[in-house]
């Protein structure tokens, strides 16, 4: 009987061991699979200036195409003529089994409309010419299309589409491959007052591209745009860029291109591609001390022939009155922006709100439409005095936007003067007195609606009373909200005209 017992335990003890066992696997596992992958950068597949471009106009271990213009700290895709073409491709195909890329480029245009847009390749083969956007049709691999033209008409563009091919699919140009995405997202990419980023990462056949609108100098805020998952690429292809123009044009400029091969944890890092011998190094490093003692030459000549510059130096890393007002603007339009957002929120709340409203007292009037020939006659008489009341608000509603408008036009158009400073801080103190004039015409306006006697609201199966105060109280937050909505148009307009 004790032996049996003493069994017993044992195999409790057992039987915990291995839960215990099997829990701290688990849990292993799990924070395994929750670490982010190692990576490596990748210098033979990107590029990023200054000094991009070697002396003949070449980009390292890059090659370029059709009207792709480089330079010493970007690449114009595309220049703003109509009917260009062109696109850069590596010289190279890697052999990433994941892999992540990080582009910052700018689609500027001086219309409303651009076209026709840009492309972020990974094929099999290098499209160095073609009919989409600038590079070949029927390519082996994935394609995340920059679409700023709207083909269909359907008003959804500017759109950012992921499209993949296996050699066979041929682009549907006059729909804009609504029926060939796999995955889409709307963004507006086009005239941003800071470069915009798109970050596209494979990692376990799974694609996704995150966007930075542009809207903000913050590197690393990026959102979500579209996602493919279960998608099979070749296990070798080159990296691209392209772009076209049609009848209207943009400029497609890209400021770099980085790549980063991508390893899961726990997983050994592949070696270094295309390690070189000793003999290969000593030669770039001969190479590389030539270079700094002809650079370091060079610059002693330029210092004895502009000796003035000694005394008075190069300023560039301090911002001038102007860029520091432009920026100012930017990171207020910004916050303009989200707060906008956050209005249109609560106005779509608040429409709601007042459409159950109507509902209650148009079925109350309905109930009651058969009382006294009085009561009818007051319920008319109260209704006329809430819409007179209305009008004379909306009245000075309507003024107040039209001095936003006029401040938001005086400030576009002083953003670039020297004095602009000051007169900007005028234009928004001006916008500060309407505001408080508004809002003390608005408080007149209530405190001179209200009934100077308290009166009892009509006994109807309601909820609850809908008194004339809170009414007004309604339609002053109600016209507070289409303020914030005309500003953030004014501003938006004000915005687009700055590019034009």
């Amino acid at each position: 009987m004790a032996m049996s017992i003493e069994q017993q335990h044992r195999c409790s003890l057992a039987g915990l061991c291995s839960v215990l066992i099997l829990c701290w696997s688990l849990s292993c596992a799990r924070a395994e699979e929750d670490k982010p992958p190692h990576r490596r950068f990748e210098y033979k597949y990107s590029f990023k200036g200054p000094y991009l471009v070697h002396a003949d106009g070449s980009v390292p271990f890059w090659t370029h195409t059709g009207n792709a213009i480089p330079s010493a700290d970007q690449i114009r895709i595309t220049p703003s003529l109509k009917s260009q073409k062109g696109s850069v491709w590596t010289k190279t195909a890697p052999s990433f089994e994941n892999w992540e890329v990080e582009v910052t480029f700018r689609v500027t245009g001086r219309g409303r409309i651009g076209a026709d847009g840009l492309a972020i390749w990974f094929t099999s083969e290098q499209g160095l010419e073609g009919n989409v956007y600038g590079a070949a049709d029927s390519w082996n691999g994935v394609g995340i299309f920059f679409d700023s033209f709207d083909n269909d008409a359907k008003k959804n563009n500017p759109v950012i589409l992921i499209v993949g091919n296996n050699g066979k699919l041929v682009y549907d140009h006059q729909n804009d491959g609504a029926s060939q995405a796999l995955s889409s997202c709307q963004r507006d990419f086009r005239n941003k007052p800071y470069p915009v980023r798109a970050k596209i990462t494979y990692y376990k056949k799974t694609l996704s591209v995150m966007i930075n609108n542009g809207f903000t100098p913050d590197k690393d805020d990026y959102e979500f745009c579209a996602k493919v998952e279960n998608m099979v690429l070749p296990q070798q292809g080159f990296f691209g860029i392209s772009a076209a123009t049609g009848g209207l044009a943009d400029d497609h400029d890209v400021l770099s291109f980085l790549t980063f091969q991508l390893t899961e944890p726990g997983k050994d890092t592949p070696p270094a591609d295309g390690e070189i011998t000793k003999e290969e190094k000593d030669k770039y490093q001969e190479e590389f001390d030539n270079f700094q003692q002809e650079l370091d030459k060079r610059k002693d000549e330029y210092q004895k022939d502009h000796p003035e510059l000694k005394e008075h130096p190069v300023d560039d890393m301090f911002e001038s009155v102007n860029e520091r007002e432009l920026r100012q603007i930017f990171e207020g339009q910004n916050r303009i922006h989200l707060e906008i957002k956050q209005l249109n929120r609560q106005l779509d709340m608040i429409l709601d709100e007042q459409r159950r409203y109507v509902n209650v007292v148009s079925e109350t009037m309905a109930k009651t439409g058969g009382g006294g020939h009085e009561d009818q006659q007051a319920s008319q008489q109260a209704l006329d005095a809430l819409f007179n009341g209305q009008r004379e608000v909306l009245k000075y509603v309507n003024e107040m936007r039209n001095s936003v408008s006029e401040t938001f036009r005086l400030v576009s158009g002083n953003q670039n003067l020297g004095a602009g400073g000051y007169e900007t801080t005028q234009h928004f103190n001006d916008l500060k007195e309407h505001l408080h004039v508004v809002k003390r015409d608005i408080e007149h306006l209530v405190q001179k609606n209200l009934p100077h006697e308290k009166q009892k609201c009509p006994e109807v199966t309601l909820p609850s009373c809908l008194s004339t105060t809170h009414f007004f109280v309604f339609v002053a937050v109600q016209s507070v909200l289409f303020i914030g909505y005309f500003m953030y148009r004014s501003q938006q307009e004000a915005a687009a005209k700055k590019f034009f």
